[in-house]
């Protein structure tokens, strides 16, 4: 009697309609026609007997079942994923392709000088990087959607490897009619009305008030910067203060601005930055070398 099991295709297929919620952003997230993809589907659904999503003009709904074989899916998939990472593990260090998520707040300070390094000393490396907030990073890590994720600690990130890289002071970042006194302060001079966060979603929001060492400023900070040089910008014309990290200040976030930065007296006025990956990966060795450039390059 012949057995007849889904392929990596029609699974693969069946996980980019959950992530998208549409047939047609599913094809080209699968860079396939959306016919192609309807039919893998439809082919699965017919040798599974059951019905896994409800079909409608305007909405796509996965059944109770067709959720529990979308996780289940999302782990066969990545074991897959982890044959070929087991034979990429056993040759070249730091070749072929791999898919890092990088948090915002670290992207656009540390990439610039780590990039160039990568490909002078690992020209066989195809880096693929996606920005994206904490939260979706790590998402994406246990789903298989990337490999390994950039990104500043305390932050639950669920049950990964942990390769801790430097730690990146937090300094108060304030307008240049504020910057005459350049004495550290203390978590009480920190005025929760006039400090600017970024918006839910990014961890530095709560790094940043850890630092103040005020609970009650989680209720009161305005929360409402998109990026951190949008942020610098509004402190520049007066609009309030912000945390900013040491890494964002050396990479000059700062310059042609009238804002200064003034350092934070608390034991949490800083975030440790980390790479992490997801546990048992094969692809550890490469992890930590890559952990290693990176924390070469900090120094």
């Amino acid at each position: 009697m012949s057995v007849y099991l889904p392929t990596l295709k029609q699974l693969q297929y069946l996980v980019a309609l959950r992530d998208a919620g549409h047939f047609g952003r599913a094809a080209e997230a699968s860079f396939v026609t959306q016919s192609t993809l309807s039919a893998g589907i439809r082919e699965l659904e017919t040798l599974i007997g059951v019905v896994l999503v409800e079909r409608t003009r305007r909405v796509v709904r996965f059944t109770p079942l067709g959720e529990s074989i979308v996780a289940k899916a999302r782990r066969v998939l990545r074991e897959a994923e982890e044959l070929t990472d087991m034979a990429r593990a056993a040759g070249r260090p730091l070749s072929g392709e791999m898919r890092m998520s990088v948090i915002p707040t670290i992207a656009p300070f540390l990439l610039p000088r780590l990039l160039p390094r990568l490909r002078r000393d690992y020209p066989d490396l195809k880096l693929f990087l996606r920005e994206e907030p904490s939260a979706a990073a790590c998402e994406g890590l246990h789903h298989g959607r990337t490999d390994c994720v950039l990104l500043a600690l305390p932050y639950g990130c669920g049950e990964v490897e942990v390769a801790p890289l430097f730690e990146d002071r937090l300094l108060l970042a304030v307008p240049g009619n504020d910057s005459g006194d350049t004495a550290p302060l203390v978590a009480d001079d920190i005025d929760p009305e006039r400090l600017l966060l970024l918006e839910d979603g990014h961890c530095l929001k709560d790094h940043a008030l850890r630092a103040c060492e005020q609970p009650e400023l989680r209720g009161q900070a305005m929360m409402m910067g998109t990026s951190l040089h949008t942020i610098v910008q509004m402190i520049d014309n007066g609009l309030g203060t912000t945390m900013l990290p040491q890494m964002a200040i050396d990479a000059g976030i700062l310059e042609h601005t009238g804002v200064t930065a003034r350092p934070i007296e608390s034991k949490n006025a800083q975030r440790r930055i980390a790479l992490v990956w997801r546990r048992a990966s094969p692809r550890e060795r490469d992890f930590r070398l890559l952990a290693d450039v990176l924390t070469a390059e900090r120094g």
